[in-house]
């Protein structure tokens, strides 16, 4: 079970209460370091603590709060829901620390929203799970016969990798009546076993003698580990080798390239031979210190042979042994200082960082976490850290070489998307070493910008009789934010009076469509307020606005005021009209034609021309003016009675015209003019115009029935003929059928004034002919009256006319009543017509 060794708060009030004292628990807690305490060898999941309570979060805050941790190897994790400390990987102190006599692990606990980080410390209490370990099974003595009692051979010293009481090793030898144990006390404190000779040894009763060497810890329950003796006696060697000091000590630098030499020691011997031959062995020392160094068995130098490094390990100690060649051994003690050298960068753990951060983040806010760290000593291990780079961040130094980022100054997205600097770490060593790291803080977006239009009004030109949907205009407004922070849409927020129904906007593309079809002549200008707005929460909007021109097209005729054009094409009698005197000159102003146009520019531009006047050459119209006036003086030729027409253009295209019909009295005075417009028949002018076309189809048909009426007599008449004998005008168209003397019908006969003639047959001059090739005239007619047109129309009864007209025809008497007939016929035919 994990002790903690920092006071647990209690349970507050509640939430109020924590809410109150948690400002003060995290400043407690970044200023003062958490500890835990546990036993290594704990097995994975075991717990350490609640780390969550004992900085004061409660469990609902946890997940907002994101707690984890920030060490680089993950001895420990944290658990999300309850906030609890757990083992994460099995725990050897010996491995992780060595023989240290502390072992610790310290990392930080870092919590989010906001970012705090709170130094946290585990140390790993060392339990006795290692026996005492001899680096040999077999140990090798040779003592001489000879030596005396009381002489003391040193022996292999066991190590336990434990510490503390753990390690206190005590130790064991088999008993035997010729030798003891004692224990000899080495300058760095640890014992040193030492076999002791109590009588003197005879070679030829027992040459040999078998001990062993225990062991034993001082842990609960103890472990041990033992050691085979093996002593040989041999012949007379009476001087062991003697060292020169008995602590030889000497201070290297790290990195010393393998070959150098650390130191030499120097053992003598007193004897002579190869009893006094000295050689240069190890003692009893670890894997690591012969990977390290060698010794020279002649000289006793002590040489390296690997690459040494202060960070691992700053001291050796080690023994070496001096051997004659009689088998007499002797120890003495190296101790060898690694002096630092600055040969390690510092280095940029990054533990925590906040990307992307709101750029409304208030300024101070942690973005990022950083350690930073190097493992040389003293100045070299001294680190200052900065930002190189232009951003609105700054460094803040914190605790246990940690560094926060923050933000130094407001940031701003459209700006600068993302925030990039490089954090410059560099240790005070010489030279100075440093490294770098490139921290990229991304920006993320809040609506903070509302909709920019292109334009703050925007005009548009229409023309008139436009199709209902057609394209209007198109409206953009750009939005700096991002997302649906600057997703901007359009709405129509109002106008001038009307203006709503006549246009829509559609929502993402900002198009303005016509809805119906505008007119100049009703509405010229109007305008509307497009807003354009954002997708954020909340939403951003503008306003801009459209003004919308209508262009005029020649779509109006232009209108006549003056003269009326109602009573002038009804042609009532109280139709204007104008009085001119015949005494008029050349130039009289007769009346002004006024018109107008409802449309506006070259489209309402009026010019007038005459196109129909009874006296073509008697009046003029003004082409710009619409004044009428008269071409030349009155004269008394001229009828009383004048109709003008003029015709009014615009100059649109094409071009549209109306006609004004003026009324013209050629009169000295209104009194005169009366008689000549009480004589126009009522309606005449206006009847006439609108009753020429029934006329027309009246005359014809009158025509038709004529024509079968005459039709229809003539048959009669041909009937009747056959039944009484060819008729005189048959008669008449032969040779000397009429008497030569007497007058004949005359040659204008057929013209007068009347819509019809009569058409008589007359034989030609008298020819002579041979008597022979006619036959014998017929006997004398009477005398037939040659009747004039009048006569013919004037009575009913056949009156004969007067002998100064009559026409000799060579017909009998009987053929008068069918010219009688004739006449009566076409008289009826007349009246009929």
């Amino acid at each position: 079970m994990a002790v903690r060794r920092r006071q647990r708060r209690g349970p507050g009030g509640g939430r109020a209460l924590l809410a109150a004292v948690l400002l003060c628990v995290w400043w407690r807690a970044a200023g003062e370091r958490l500890r835990y305490a546990i036993p290594e060898e704990l097995g994975r999941g075991s717990l350490v603590g609640p780390l969550a309570r004992d900085l004061g979060l409660s469990a609902d805050e946890l997940p907002a709060r994101k707690l984890r941790l920030s060490e680089e190897k993950q001895y420990f994790t944290v658990n999300e829901e309850n906030g609890n400390l757990y083992v994460n990987e099995r725990l050897d102190r010996e491995e992780m620390c060595g023989e240290s006599a502390s072992c610790s692990v310290s990392f930080d606990a870092v919590v989010h929203n906001p970012l705090n980080v709170f130094p946290v410390e585990v140390s790993i209490e060392d339990v006795n799970d290692n026996s005492p370990a001899f680096r040999k099974a077999l140990l090798y003595l040779e003592i001489g016969e000879w030596t005396l009692p009381g002489a003391c051979f040193l022996l292999e010293t066991a190590r336990d990798t434990d510490v503390g009481k753990n390690s206190l090793l005590s130790y064991h030898l088999t008993s035997n009546p010729s030798f003891s144990l004692a224990l000899k006390e080495s300058p760095d404190g640890s014992k040193q076993p030492e076999l002791v000779l109590d009588k003197t040894l005879d070679r030829e009763k027992e040459s040999s003698f078998e001990l062993v060497l225990t062991a034993v810890d001082g842990g609960d329950p103890a472990r041990s580990g033992t050691i085979q003796i093996h002593i040989n006696v041999t012949d007379l060697n009476d001087n062991s080798p003697v060292f020169s000091k008995r602590l030889y000590e000497a201070r290297v630098s790290e990195n010393l390239p393998a070959g150098s030499e650390v130191l030499q020691v120097l053992a003598t011997d007193a004897d002579l031979g190869t009893n006094g031959q000295v050689s240069y062995y190890f003692g009893d020392v670890s894997e690591s210190i012969t990977a390290l160094f060698t010794v020279e068995r002649e000289s006793g130098k002590v040489r390296t042979v690997g690459s040494l490094d202060f960070e691992e390990k700053s001291k050796y100690v080690f023994g070496l042994e001096a051997r004659d060649g009689g088998g007499l051994v002797s120890q003495c003690k190296v101790q060898i200082d690694i002096t630092d050298e600055n040969d390690n960068a510092p280095e940029i753990s990054i533990l925590s960082l906040s990307s992307p951060v709101p750029e409304d983040a208030p300024v101070g806010t942690v973005v990022a976490l950083l350690k930073v760290r190097d493992r040389d000593s003293g100045e070299n291990g001294q680190v200052t850290c900065e930002l190189s780079g232009e951003a609105a961040l700054s460094m803040v130094a914190s605790s246990g070489g940690s560094y926060k980022v923050v933000t130094a100054s407001a940031l701003d997205r459209e700006q600068a998307w993302e925030q990039r600097v490089t954090v410059v770490a560099r240790d005070r060593g010489r030279p100075s070493l440093w490294s770098s790291r490139e921290l990229v803080l991304e920006v993320s977006d809040v609506n903070d910008n509302a909709p920019v239009f292109e334009e703050a009004a925007y005009s548009a030109y229409v023309a008139e009789n436009n199709a209902a949907g057609a394209l209007v205009l198109r409206v953009q407004a750009r939005d700096a934010d991002a997302g649906a922070n600057g997703r901007v849409s359009y709405w129509l927020a109002g106008g001038s009076a009307g203006a709503a129904p006549l246009v829509s906007v559609e929502a993402r593309s900002g198009a303005l469509y016509a809805q119906r079809s505008f007119d100049y002549e009703q509405c010229r200008e109007f305008a509307v307020a497009v807003r354009a707005q954002d997708g954020g929460a909340p939403a951003r909007s503008s306003t801009a606005t459209v003004r919308v021109f209508v262009l005029d097209r020649n779509d109006n005729a232009p209108r006549v005021l003056w003269p009326a054009a109602g009573a002038a094409a009804t042609g009532e009698a109280s139709s204007p009209f104008e009085v001119v005197p015949r005494s008029a000159e050349a130039g009289y102003l007769v009346a002004k034609v006024v018109a107008v146009d409802a449309d506006a520019g070259r489209n309402a531009w009026l010019s007038y021309e005459l196109v129909q006047a009874s006296e073509p050459g008697l009046f003029r119209v003004g082409l710009h003016s619409g004044e009428v006036r008269t071409a030349r003086a009155v004269s008394e030729r001229d009828a009383a009675k004048q109709r003008v027409v003029a015709v009014v253009k615009d100059h649109g295209q094409p071009a549209l015209s109306a006609t004004a019909t003026l009324h013209v009295v050629l009169a000295e005075s209104l009194q005169e003019a009366l008689p000549e417009l009480s004589e126009r028949p009522a309606g005449a002018e206006a009847a006439a115009a609108a009753a020429a076309e029934l006329q027309f189809y009246l005359v014809l048909a009158l025509a038709l029935l004529s024509a079968l009426l005459v039709l229809s007599v003539a048959l009669a008449v041909v009937a009747r003929l056959r039944r009484a004998g060819p008729p005189a005008v048959l008669r008449c168209l032969g040779a000397q059928r009429f008497s030569l003397a007497g007058a004949a019908f005359p040659a204008d006969f057929c013209e007068g004034t009347l819509p019809y003639s009569y058409n008589l047959c007359v034989p030609p001059p008298a020819r002579a002919v041979p008597e022979a090739a006619w036959p014998p005239p017929p006997p004398p007619v009477p005398a037939v009256p040659v009747l004039s047109a009048e006569e013919l129309l004037g009575g009913d009864s056949c009156e004969k006319p007067s002998p100064s007209s009559n026409v000799v025809v060579g017909e009998p008497p009987a053929d008068a009543a069918a010219l009688q007939v004739c006449k009566a016929s076409a008289s009826s035919d007349f009246k009929t017509f």
